[in-house]
């Protein structure tokens, strides 16, 4: 049986209270805990998501990456405010974080790029992300090709693909309940502070 989630069990800081659930996804078995689905949409309100891995999070907010041109990048760009779900069914337990998004600073795109295994970094280069594409046999081939070109070369990190930081506004703590009673928390900031609220399921 689920126990209730109450608001003395939260850490006043939403990302240390992240932390805690995110480790306890890691040691549950979760099969990827740093998957979250991310939300994005155009100027007009148009929106989209999709599965992304989480690269980092800390104080700033929370880090991903991608091909700088494809659908959801051009979305951040023209359209800041994005939102993460993290999804942990082993615990019972989501996690909605809103807020504002901006580039990463190159070094740290640079720095996490060069950690990537060689054919994840020539992946990047051989996939024009979110555009049509003849085949998957014309994609292989030019990692193929790519390969070949960087047999006895480090393969640097192309021009469009980098990190984004989103920056939250708000955060959300969801835990199953029995009976269709979960538990909400939302943490929002409020003049440089962080308000605590409980929500009905």
């Amino acid at each position: 049986m689920t126990q209730p989630l109450r608001r003395r069990d939260l850490h006043d800081d939403p990302v240390v209270q992240f932390s805690r659930w995110f480790e306890a996804a890691s040691e549950s078995g979760a099969p990827v805990p740093e998957a979250v689905a991310l939300a994005t949409a155009t100027p007009e309100g148009r929106p989209s998501a999709r599965m992304v891995l989480m690269k980092g999070f800390d104080e700033r907010g929370f880090v991903f990456h991608t091909n700088l041109g494809s659908r959801k990048a051009l979305e951040l760009d023209a359209n800041r405010l994005a939102a993460l779900l993290f999804y942990w069914q082993e615990l019972g337990r989501q996690i909605r974080v809103e807020g504002s998004v901006a580039r990463l600073a190159e070094p740290e795109s640079e720095a996490y790029f060069r950690s990537r295994p060689t054919r994840s970094r020539l992946a990047a280069w051989a996939s024009p992300q979110s555009r049509v594409i003849e085949s998957r046999a014309a994609l292989e081939e030019r990692l193929d090709e790519l390969s070949r070109e960087h047999a006895s070369r480090e393969v640097p990190r192309p021009s469009f693909w980098g990190g984004f930081l989103l920056t939250p506004s708000e955060f959300e703590f969801w835990q199953h309940g029995e009976d269709r009673l979960h538990d909400r928390f939302r943490y929002r900031r409020c003049n440089g502070s962080w308000t605590i609220e409980r929500l009905a399921p």
